[in-house]
C-alpha cells in the first residue's frame, strides 16, 4: 500500500491557501481547491503505481437497485470519460466499487443485484471491491486525525447539531452580505459553538473513539467528527461526523464492527487507495468537494481529480432512492424490476436491452448542463434497436370472436394449403427466417379493429364498411354483430375475394382459432406530469399499468415463448405485435409449450409510431386533453406571477406557499409554520432548492 500513514498536514496551513481554487484544463474541468493539489511525491509515487494507466471507478451502494440514472454512470466511467480524455483503450481502467458504509440500508439482494446489472450491461471492471474492506485502514486513519488535533468524539444530540448547523448557516449568510454575524446571530455559547467537545485532549478522544469501537456506549450517544470549519460558507464543512455507532451486523464485512464511517469520510479515502485518477459524480455532490479535499489533505494522501456531471432526469419518472424505495413498499408497483420503473431489473423486465439502454446513454452524453431528458427518445431509440432485431406475430389484446360463414367455400376456391401463409420473420432481414399462419373458420380480430359506427374517418370494420385481412388479401365483411349488453362478443362475417371488390381502406390483422391464450400487460408512463413534483404520489398514473387478460397471439411463436428459457437476469424472447408494438415475455410466465399449459405473460416494451390516420379518440381523451390545455394556461399564468417575486420574498408572496409560514430568518426562509411550529430540517432543505430554482429562473426572465 502506498504511504497514506505518514506524518499529516496539521492545522497549521494557512487557512486561505484552502479556500483560493484554481482551473483545470482537461475534458474534465470542474472548480478545484487548493486542497486538491498534490505534492510532487504525492504525483511521483502515482505515476509510478499507475504508470500509463487512468483509472476511474463506478461506486454504487448498496441500498437499492441501479437505475437508469446509475447507467448513464456506468457509460461515463467504463467508456464516455475515456473518450472524452483521448485515453487509449489498452489504458483504460475501471473499478467496480460496492460504497457499503450503512448497513442499516444494505442487503445481500441489492449487493448480488448490483453485481448481476453492471455484468448485464456489459461492462467488464478491472476489480470488485467494497469499502468495507477498508474498515480497518480508514479506523487507523481516523485514529491519526485524532493524534494530529483534527477528529474529536462529540456528545452533541442530533438536535444539537442541528441547531449548531444552523447557528453556522446564519452566521455565513450575515457575513455573505456584510453584516455583523455576531448582531446577526450572536453564539449563545461555546458550548454550541464551535461545540463542548471540540477543544477536548487527544487522550480523551483517543480513548472514547477506542470505547465506541469495542462497544460500549450506545447507538447516538457518541459520533467522531472532523474539525473543519464552522465559518466556510459551504455547510458540508461544518465538522462533518466520519462515525457513528450503530449495532447492525454489516452484510458484506460481517459482526467485527459496531461504529462504521459515513460516506463523506470514506469515499475520498477510498479513491485514493484504489489509486483511482478521476472520481466522476454528479452535481448535487458538488459541494462535497470541500470536504472531500479536505480530508486527504488532511492525511497527505493522493488527490484525484474530481468531475461532477449532470444527474440523468428523464421525464415522468423519479429516480431518488427514497421514492423508489417508496413505490415499493407502499406496492404502487409489483417490486424493484416491475416494468414501470426506471431500475435495469424495470428496464429489462420491460424488453429494453443492453444495447438499447447504452446507446440511449451514450446519445444522452455527459455534460455539467442541468436538463430533462424527453421519454420520447429513450422509446426512439428502443424502437429503432428492436426494428432490425425482433421477429413479428400477430396478437389481439381484447379480442371478437368471428365466424366466416363461407370459409369452406373460400378454402375449397384457394386449394390446398391456399388458405396457410409464409411470413417473413422480419420484412428487412431475410436471414431470420419464415414462419407460417393459417385462416380458420373461425378467427379473433381486436375489438380496436371493429367499430359498431359507420365513421367516414374509422377505416377499419363496421356494418357497411369492409376491410382487408392481411396476408389473405380479401375483405372481410359483416353480416351479423351477437352482444353481451353494450359489449360485443361475436361477428358473423363473410370472405369477399371476387374480381372487381372494393379497395378497402385499412387490413387488419387476426389470429387463428388455435392461437395461444395470453396476458399482455400495456405499460404506459408511471406518472401523469413530466416532472413530478413533491406531490408525487398524488401524480402516479392509474392507467400505468392495463391489463389485457384474455389476449391472444398466433400459434407460431409456440416454441418461443416457452417458461424453460425465461430468466429475470437477461431480456427474455422480444416481439413485434403487428400494428401494437413491441413485447417481450414476462418472468411472470409458466407457459409450457409441450402441453400447452401454464400462464403466458408479454409487457409491452413500446408502443409502434402512432398511425393517426385511423386513431380513434374518445370523449373521455378529448375531455381530458381539454382540461390539461386548461390547467396549463393556468401554470402559464401562475409562472408569470412567480416571476414577479423577488427571491427573497418567495415564500412570502408565492400564491403556492400563502398562508403556509409565520416566521422568516434574514434571507426570507421560512422557520416557523403557519401555526407556530418549527420548520423541519428536511422541510428547509426542500425549500432551499426551491429558492435556488426561483432564483434561477427569476434572474433568466430578468434578462
Amino acid at each position: 500500500m502506498p504511504s497514506t500513514m505518514a506524518s499529516t498536514t496539521t492545522t497549521d496551513a494557512p487557512p486561505e491557501a484552502a479556500s483560493t481554487t484554481t482551473t483545470t484544463t482537461n475534458a474534465l474541468s470542474a472548480r478545484e481547491l487548493s486542497w486538491a493539489i498534490n505534492s510532487p511525491s504525492l504525483l511521483a509515487e502515482h505515476a509510478s503505481i499507475n504508470t500509463n494507466i487512468v483509472r476511474t471507478r463506478f461506486p454504487p451502494e448498496p441500498n437499492g437497485y441501479l437505475h437508469i440514472g446509475h447507467a448513464k454512470s456506468m457509460n461515463m466511467n467504463f467508456s464516455l470519460a475515456f473518450d472524452k480524455l483521448g485515453v487509449p483503450h489498452e489504458q483504460r481502467r475501471t473499478i467496480f466499487r460496492y460504497d457499503d458504509t450503512n448497513p442499516d440500508a444494505e442487503s445481500p439482494e441489492y449487493i448480488d443485484s448490483l453485481r448481476r446489472d453492471v455484468e448485464w450491461l456489459g461492462w467488464v471492471p478491472e476489480r470488485t471491491t467494497y469499502s468495507s474492506d477498508n474498515f480497518q485502514t480508514l479506523y487507523e486513519l481516523a485514529v491519526k486525525l485524532i493524534r494530529s488535533g483534527l477528529a474529536y468524539v462529540c456528545d452533541m444530540t442530533k438536535a444539537e447539531m442541528e441547531a449548531q448547523r444552523d447557528l453556522a448557516k446564519r452566521r455565513s449568510a450575515a457575513r455573505a452580505v456584510g453584516k455583523d454575524p455576531d448582531i446577526e446571530a450572536p453564539i449563545p455559547s461555546a458550548d454550541v459553538l464551535p461545540g463542548r467537545n471540540r477543544d477536548t485532549s487527544v487522550e480523551r478522544n483517543l480513548k472514547l473513539f477506542h470505547e465506541m469501537k469495542l462497544g460500549l456506549h450506545d447507538e447516538g450517544s457518541l459520533t467522531l467528527r472532523l474539525k473543519m470549519d464552522f465559518e466556510s460558507a459551504n455547510p458540508n464543512m461544518y465538522d462533518l461526523v466520519a462515525y457513528r455507532i450503530r449495532y447492525t451486523p454489516h452484510p458484506h464485512a460481517g459482526k467485527g464492527w459496531c461504529i462504521y464511517p459515513n460516506y463523506d469520510f470514506t469515499h475520498g479515502i477510498c479513491d485514493s487507495l484504489e489509486r483511482i485518477d478521476y472520481s466522476i459524480c454528479t452535481l448535487e455532490f458538488e459541494t462535497r468537494r470541500e470536504p472531500y479535499y479536505w480530508i486527504l489533505w488532511a492525511l497527505d494522501m493522493y488527490r484525484p481529480k474530481v468531475y461532477e456531471m449532470s444527474r440523468l432526469n428523464l421525464e415522468y419518472t423519479v429516480l431518488s432512492k427514497r421514492r423508489l424505495l417508496k413505490l415499493v413498499n407502499a406496492k404502487y408497483v409489483r417490486g424493484w424490476d416491475d416494468p414501470r420503473m426506471p431500475t435495469i431489473s424495470g428496464l429489462r423486465r420491460r424488453g429494453y436491452t443492453k444495447e438499447i439502454i447504452n446507446k440511449f446513454c451514450n446519445d444522452v452524453g455527459a455534460t455539467r448542463a442541468m436538463n430533462v431528458v424527453e421519454m420520447v427518445k429513450l422509446f426512439q431509440v428502443a424502437r429503432t434497436t428492436l426494428a432490425d432485431s425482433t421477429r413479428r406475430a400477430m396478437a389481439v389484446l381484447d379480442p371478437i370472436r368471428v365466424v366466416i360463414t363461407n370459409f369452406a367455400d373460400e378454402a375449397a376456391k384457394a386449394g390446398e394449403g391456399g388458405m396457410v401463409f409464409e411470413v417473413q420473420n422480419s420484412p428487412t432481414d431475410p436471414s431470420y427466417g419464415v414462419h407460417s399462419v393459417g385462416l380458420t373458420e373461425v378467427i379473433y380480430i381486436d375489438s380496436e379493429d371493429f367499430g359498431l359506427e359507420d365513421d367516414p374517418a374509422y377505416f377499419r370494420l363496421s356494418p357497411n364498411q369492409p376491410v382487408g385481412l392481411k396476408y389473405h388479401g380479401g375483405n372481410l365483411i359483416c353480416n351479423d354483430i351477437v352482444k353481451d349488453g353494450t359489449k360485443v362478443k361475436q361477428l358473423t362475417c363473410h370472405l369477399d375475394t371476387s374480381e372487381g371488390r372494393p379497395k378497402p381502406k385499412a387490413h387488419i390483422t387476426w389470429v387463428p382459432s388455435d392461437g395461444i391464450p395470453c396476458e399482455v400487460r400495456v405499460y404506459n408512463h408511471l406518472f401523469t406530469e413530466p416532472e413530478p413534483s413533491d406531490r408525487w404520489e398524488e401524480e402516479l398514473n392509474p392507467n400505468s399499468e392495463v391489463v389485457h387478460s384474455n389476449a391472444i397471439i398466433d400459434p407460431s411463436v409456440l416454441e418461443l415463448v416457452d417458461t424453460k428459457d425465461v430468466n429475470k437476469w437477461k431480456c427474455n424472447q422480444a416481439l413485434q405485435f403487428e400494428r401494437l408494438g413491441y413485447f417481450v415475455v414476462d418472468t411472470d410466465t409458466t407457459f409450457d409449450s409441450a402441453t400447452k399449459s401454464g400462464k403466458l405473460v408479454f409487457n409491452r416494451t413500446v408502443s409502434l409510431k402512432e398511425d393517426k390516420a385511423v386513431k380513434q379518440v374518445s370523449a373521455a381523451e378529448l375531455k381530458e386533453k381539454e382540461r390539461r390545455a386548461e390547467q396549463q394556461k393556468k401554470d402559464a399564468a401562475a409562472r408569470d406571477i412567480l416571476m414577479t417575486i423577488e427571491p427573497a420574498d418567495l415564500f412570502k408572496l408565492a400564491p403556492d406557499y400563502a398562508g403556509k409560514f409565520s416566521q422568516y430568518d434574514e434571507t426570507g426562509l421560512p422557520t416557523h409554520n403557519a401555526d407556530g411550529t418549527e420548520v423541519t430540517k428536511s422541510m428547509k432543505k426542500k425549500l432551499e432548492k426551491e429558492r435556488v430554482k426561483h432564483i434561477k429562473k427569476f434572474a433568466k426572465a430578468k434578462k
